[in-house]
């Protein structure tokens, strides 16, 4: 997925989850939005590099959007509405094998108790119910983790899934690992053992966990390949 042409600056805080200041190389510090709800834990370092997008529509009362980190090792994609649409354009470009043969994509489609799927496919007579997480959080070198805070909409996503495959469909929690330092992924049970508890009764049940990882820099953010997800007993 093709970026919008962003600006460099330096994160100087992010605050009140969705509030991020930055000092751009002008000088000048501006306040972004910071679209993404979890801790960002390893990401939002102060000092870091930060790349923004500008929006001109005067509805806007924030212009600029943070949308990418970068550590002194690694690229990290940082606003999470960006993931669906980039999981999208590889499904299509037929870059993710376990998702490929089918006919129709479908976005946000209602399901389960008040829930949208992110991405529905279907060939006619299956379906597949994708749901898509964003990785950053860095918990050792080299492997990541998911949760980065507590998330009982991720659980709630993980028993709908379950549902569905009780229903006789099929189920993928679909986790692409924007953060190009990290080849393998497991549930964050230090941080939400809830949601590592639900990991596994879902895999338990048929729901397929799937981890990809991503090339991100400032122009754009490409799926490349199956990284291990592993859970431990």
């Amino acid at each position: 997925m093709k970026l919008p042409k962003l600006t460099k600056g330096v994160l100087v805080r992010r605050y009140k989850r969705f509030l991020a200041d930055v000092r751009l190389e002008s000088g000048e510090v501006v306040v972004a939005h910071c679209p993404n709800p979890g801790s960002m834990r390893s990401v939002a370092v102060n000092g870091w590099l930060a790349y923004l997008s500008r929006s001109d529509n005067p509805k806007r009362k924030l212009k600029w959007t943070l949308e990418l980190i970068r550590s002194p090792e690694a690229w990290i994609l940082v606003n999470t509405q960006r993931p669906n649409r980039v999981v999208e354009e590889a499904i299509q470009g037929g870059v993710i094998a376990e998702l490929s043969g089918y006919t129709e994509l479908s976005r946000e489609v209602k399901y389960g108790e008040n829930s949208r799927i992110d991405l529905l496919l279907s060939d006619g007579s299956s379906r597949c119910y994708v749901e898509v997480k964003n990785v950053s959080l860095l918990v050792e070198q080299g492997r990541g983790a998911f949760p980065d805070s507590v998330t009982k909409r991720g659980a709630k996503h993980l028993r709908e899934l379950v549902n569905m495959v009780k229903d006789g469909h099929r189920a993928v929690m679909f986790y692409l690992i924007s953060r190009t330092d990290i080849e393998s992924l497991r549930p964050a049970g230090e941080i939400d053992p809830n949601y590592a508890r639900e990991v596994a009764a879902a895999m338990a049940s048929g729901v397929e966990m799937i981890a990809y990882g991503a090339e991100v820099n400032e122009e754009e953010v490409v799926v490349t390949k199956r990284l291990p997800f592993i859970v431990e007993v």
